[in-house]
């Protein structure tokens, strides 16, 4: 799809969305800011946007500083958890709303995750005469979602752009393996972060802990 330097372009991350993707396909970690660097493309960035989930204990912060450092806002939401044990915290209405709000300011929308979910989003985003992209990781994005999209980065193809960090064990889905080398661009970026659940409970109820 051409593209050119006179296009306003706003990024909008799914924080959660990508870290565990990238975690559960390669073990690694996200590099935000390469993605936005990308994503903008050398167009004219109005706002650049990650959703992200903070705890009572607030250990996440010197990540969300890390971002914003980096050019990219953070709008933050409470963990949110109840009597049962469950705990909570979706961006995918607050994301979508903050689209629709900046539409007027801008001519492409670029949504960093691959939940099928945004499709009404992309959908409303081009009825209105905008351009819609997506950059995701191909394994983790749906099918459906980069159909309807005007461009779509399947960032996977570049790991040693996206992501960050030693390598770990990765599960067999086609991408790296424990023996690979650490990425020599990035390895020590302000934005490396390791989100770790609790191995008790796999769920979504389950608990979650930064380190940083």
């Amino acid at each position: 799809m051409f593209k050119h330097k006179d296009q306003r372009v706003g990024v909008f991350i799914d924080t959660q969305n990508m870290y565990y993707s990238a975690r559960s396909l390669f073990q690694r970690k996200v590099h935000f800011k390469n993605i936005v660097e990308d994503a903008v493309a050398g167009r004219r960035l109005i706002r650049a946007l990650a959703y992200v989930v903070s705890t009572k204990t607030a250990e996440e912060q010197p990540f969300f500083e890390a971002l914003q450092k980096s050019g990219i806002e953070t709008r933050e939401k409470e963990l949110m958890e109840y009597a049962s044990g469950h705990k909570k915290a979706d961006w995918d209405v607050g994301l979508a709303i903050d689209v629709v709000r900046m539409l007027d300011v801008l001519d492409v929308v670029v949504i960093v995750s691959g939940d099928g979910d945004f499709i009404p989003l992309v959908e409303h985003i081009q009825s209105r005469g905008r351009i819609a992209e997506v950059m995701a990781f191909g394994e983790t994005t749906s099918t459906s979602l980069t159909n309807f999209v005007d461009d779509y980065t399947d960032l996977s193809k570049n790991k040693r752009r996206y992501l960050i960090g030693p390598v770990g064990k990765a599960p067999q889905t086609g991408g790296e393996t424990a023996g690979d080398s650490v990425d020599e661009e990035g390895g020590s970026d302000d934005l490396s972060f390791v989100m770790e659940a609790s191995d008790d409970n796999q769920d979504e109820s389950r608990t979650r802990r930064l380190e940083f």
